[in-house]
């Protein structure tokens, strides 16, 4: 018996046009309605998730790939980096030039040139992105949109004496290796081809779902997962029901125990009727 649902946002939650299909709002509610936990996990902040879900009304949030999940009334997890793991982290950056932000309880700041890459607009245009796209072609795209004039060192921001849960850089893929090796505290997760979100390692959205789960009673065989990329892979495979979205990467579709339909085409509300959780 399912007793929490978790949806991944971009690319699952939200239609390509950056909305929730009506279908989705209507099958949460029928799953509330059956005293089942509604809510999300996912890469994105707490505030961009409020901008993004305010109007959804969803009972938990697994956010910045598992460091801070939070309902309404608590914060039941928030685990930040070490001040050293910090350190390397933003060492890291500044010696290899690359755009990074950092992502705090409230808010999300540091590159000027990651705030634009963090948009929905340029999430959706990541899609199309071969895999092996040069980063530095990549940045001096985004520099040319933005009218981008160069970051003052990451090492000298006030917003890195408050808690930083999660770190978003412009990296390819083909750097992962090199970032393990550099960074071996970090955890690395991905949602598009050109940047990766940096968090404490061992986190991630499937440890966020387990810590939810613990609070709450409720068993990881009684929870269900909705996802489209790499980052929902684990999280897919972790818990009762994996679904994965049409439109999902074909390793998320393999991964998965049921492929609904796409995110424009009511694949959520596919998906809960399959499973008999709504009629």
């Amino acid at each position: 018996m399912i007793k929490a649902i978790f949806f991944d946002i971009d690319g699952t939650l939200l239609a390509d046009n950056g909305k929730v299909l009506a279908s989705s709002k209507e099958a949460i509610k029928k799953a509330q309605a059956k005293n089942i936990y509604v809510g999300v996990a996912t890469g994105r902040d707490p505030a961009k998730v409020k901008e993004l879900l305010g109007d959804v009304g969803l009972d938990m949030f697994v956010t910045y790939n598992g460091q801070l999940v939070y309902t309404s009334k608590q914060t039941i997890y928030a685990q930040s980096f070490k001040p050293e793991v910090l350190e390397q982290v933003t060492r890291f950056a500044d010696a290899h030039n690359r755009s990074i932000n950092f992502g705090t309880r409230s808010l999300v700041s540091g590159s000027r040139l990651m705030r634009l890459g963090q948009s929905a607009i340029v999430q959706r245009f990541a899609r199309f992105i071969p895999r092996n796209f040069p980063v530095k072609t990549m940045q001096n795209i985004m520099q040319a949109i933005s009218f981008y004039k160069k970051d003052d060192h990451y090492e000298k921001m006030t917003i890195l004496n408050q808690p930083i849960y999660q770190c978003m850089m412009l990296s390819p893929e083909s750097e992962t290796e090199l970032l393990k090796r550099e960074l071996p505290d970090c955890g690395f997760h991905r949602s598009n081809s050109f940047s990766v979100d940096i968090v404490p390692k061992g986190g991630s959205k499937l440890k966020g779902i387990e810590v939810f789960l613990q609070h709450k009673g409720i068993a990881v065989s009684e929870a269900m997962v909705f996802g489209d990329h790499y980052n929902d892979i684990s999280m897919i495979k972790g818990v009762g029901v994996g679904v994965a979205m049409g439109n999902a990467k074909r390793m998320t579709k393999e991964a998965a125990d049921y492929v609904t339909d796409t995110n424009n085409h009511n694949g959520i509300a596919q998906a809960l009727r399959y499973y008999h959780i709504i009629s």
